[in-house]
């Protein structure tokens, strides 16, 4: 028993010397660091500036990335993730009719033949909801307005997601009794009542009065990033009762432009079509497109829009531009990385004398390389939580100075920049900050580490 004590002694011991030495000998390495960049602040700040402007622009650029893609995703599904819309454009041979011929009428697009063979034809469909043009030009007293007024259902409400900011949509009742009703867009509202209710007046669709029982809430289409695939401003538009736009208007709608007199006869503008779930909406458009394209062959006049299909195409497409902006911005931190090499290399040379002293008092090239490890990791880290900080305040600024600057009229109306700060983004560029801060620090630490004590010391 009196062997094991001094044996057991020895060992807590060296056990001490393994454990407090190396915990002593890093917490002293930092200090020094830290102290060599303090009596340097200026230089050691625009050592890290390629640091910090290389985080910030990765968080910045992900942020707008990942904003816009958010933007693009929401305004896809609003028109209804499981939405299949099948629409009337204008064939080749309308839009291109020579000049010479200054009226016409063009009759193209989809028909209430088609509506009533996708009804029969995709009975597991949801809904089956037709939309019918009855003409694009509105009034209020003196005030004039382009937009496009629509005969449609009650069902179109939860179809396309429509939300009401005031009154109510069309009921069963308006459409049994053939009512003179109607539901306007957010624009319409704001151009014709801006400051008054608009809920009992009445507007005119051409010749036609209609009250107003519902103002519809705005919708983020509208001039955001799927505008240009609904290929309309949906706030401009004014739904009447099918029943009643079938009663007042024709099929045929005259319009005036450039001093020359058209006509159009659409018996069907759009029809929704529903699928029950998201795994079912790729399959029915498919039959969609064969049905509808048996009786449009070659006409070019009818157009298949799936919402779902485009949803995972923009998702695909953000991917690769992520990928861009955040290679971009990763040349930022490589630039960083090369000032920071550059700046401990001058470093190395003007502290030779320095590192001389301390190799002559017994620190080892494993003591040398660590200090200035230690220095390149604090620049780097340093640099990247200033980088964090710049790139989320960017960020919100941004989100937050374009919606402004557009009310004080900098900007078209339309104009939007939506940001979306994500933590991987910070993660992710902090990380890369201070590998690329070791990684560049190493050559100088071991260019410093190999300096002979005795010609240090001798350095002036």
């Amino acid at each position: 028993m009196t062997l094991q004590v001094p044996f057991g002694r020895n060992l807590l011991v060296r056990w001490l010397v393994l454990v407090v030495d190396p915990v002593t000998f890093l917490l002293e390495t930092i200090r020094l660091g830290l102290s060599n960049l303090r009596l340097h602040m200026l230089r050691s700040v625009l050592t890290s500036l390629g640091i910090i402007l290389g985080v910030a622009a990765v968080i910045v650029m992900v942020s707008i990335g990942e904003g816009n893609k958010r933007a693009a995703l929401r305004d896809i599904q609003s028109l209804g993730a499981t939405n299949v819309i099948i629409r009337s454009t204008t064939p080749p041979e309308s839009s291109s009719m020579g000049t010479e011929q200054r009226s016409f009428i063009a009759s193209y697009g989809v028909t209430r033949a088609d509506y009533r063979r996708l009804q029969h034809f995709v009975r597991d469909a949801a809904n089956v909801v037709p939309l019918k043009s009855v003409g694009d030009e509105m009034s209020y007293r003196a005030k004039r307005l382009s937009s496009q007024a629509f005969g449609t259902t009650p069902e179109l409400r939860a179809v396309a997601k429509l939300r009401m900011s005031r009154g109510r949509y069309l009921s069963d009742q308006d459409m049994e009794n053939r009512s003179s009703v109607a539901v306007i867009g957010n624009h319409v509202s704001r151009q014709f009542f801006n400051l008054r209710d608009p809920i009992g007046e009445e507007i005119r669709i051409g010749q036609k009065a209609f009250t107003i029982i519902g103002v519809l809430a705005p919708v983020g289409l509208a001039g955001g990033a799927g505008a240009p695939l609904v290929g309309r401003d949906l706030n401009r538009d004014v739904h009447i009762p099918l029943s009643t736009a079938n009663l007042e208007f024709g099929d045929v709608v005259f319009r005036r432009q450039s001093g020359s007199f058209s006509g159009e006869r659409v018996e069907v503008y759009e029809i929704y079509v529903t699928a029950p779930t998201t795994e079912d909406v790729v399959p029915m458009a498919e039959r969609v497109r064969r049905i509808v394209d048996a009786a449009h062959t070659r006409l070019q006049d009818v157009e298949v829009i799936v919402p779902w299909e485009l949803l995972e195409s923009v998702k695909k497409t953000q991917l690769v531009w992520d990928i861009v902006l955040i290679s971009i911005a990763a040349i930022s931190l490589l630039i960083g990385g090369i000032g920071i090499m550059n700046i401990m290399l001058a470093s190395v040379t003007e502290r030779t004398r320095e590192i001389g002293i301390r190799r002559a008092l017994g620190a080892t090239r494993k003591h040398i390389v660590a200090q200035f490890l230690v220095e390149t990791g604090s620049l780097s880290a340093v640099g990247g939580l200033l980088g964090i900080a710049l790139g989320v305040g960017a960020s919100i600024v941004l989100g937050r100075a374009v919606p402004l600057l557009e009310s004080w009229g900098y900007f078209e109306s339309g104009v939007a920049l939506e940001t979306q700060v994500t933590a991987w983004s910070i993660v992710v560029s902090f990380a890369v900050a201070a590998i690329v801060g070791l990684v560049f620090g190493i050559y100088p630490a071991m260019i410093a580490s190999q300096q002979d004590p005795i010609v240090a010391l001798r350095h002036d």
